[in-house]
């Protein structure tokens, strides 16, 4: 009997607090599936090539030039699929279809929650977006090194949402 070689998963999650909108503002936002790379600073490009924005089975296309694709390039793509959609809860999946990155079996969350925090005695504002994502392990790469690049990226995107919605 040959032993059957079973593939990794790696699950991760990270998080941005956006200070000032409250999460219903930011959802609305987010929730444009098809405008991702006005948000998140290593997309050049993000439109749709496949259905209505925000209804699940449609499909973008992303491309930027910060993950290097796996063969080596430093341009990336990637069509992906949202999977659903919960207005209520302020959050969708969606899934990599394809890609140059090398990701495979990858499926991720993002959600936006209202939080309220004190500051030098009066409640503020904020929300937080959380992003979680479960992937096959990708030869090359360590898991450290993708959580920290998603982090990094959610943070520059919280910026620029703050920024837009004019906190």
């Amino acid at each position: 009997m040959e032993a059957e070689e079973v593939s990794k998963k790696w699950e991760g999650r990270v998080s941005a607090k956006v200070r000032g909108p409250r999460a219903e503002q930011v959802w609305t936002l987010l929730q444009d599936f098809f405008n991702f790379h006005n948000y998140f600073p290593s997309l050049a490009t993000c439109h749709g090539i496949q259905g209505i924005s925000g209804e699940p089975g449609c499909v973008r296309y992303c491309s930027g030039s910060s993950i290097r694709s796996s063969d080596g390039h430093s341009g990336s793509w990637s069509q992906e699929r949202l999977v659903a959609v919960d207005a209520k809860q302020r959050s969708f999946s969606y899934e990599i279809s394809e890609s140059n990155i090398g990701f495979k079996s990858y499926v991720a969350t993002m959600k936006v929650v209202d939080i309220d925090e004190e500051e030098e005695g009066e409640l503020k504002g904020l929300c937080v977006i959380e992003w979680s994502f479960e992937v096959e392990a990708v030869e090359g790469w360590e898991l450290d090194d993708l959580v920290s690049m998603y982090q990094a990226g959610l943070v520059c995107m919280a910026r620029r949402i703050e920024d837009l919605l004019g906190s």
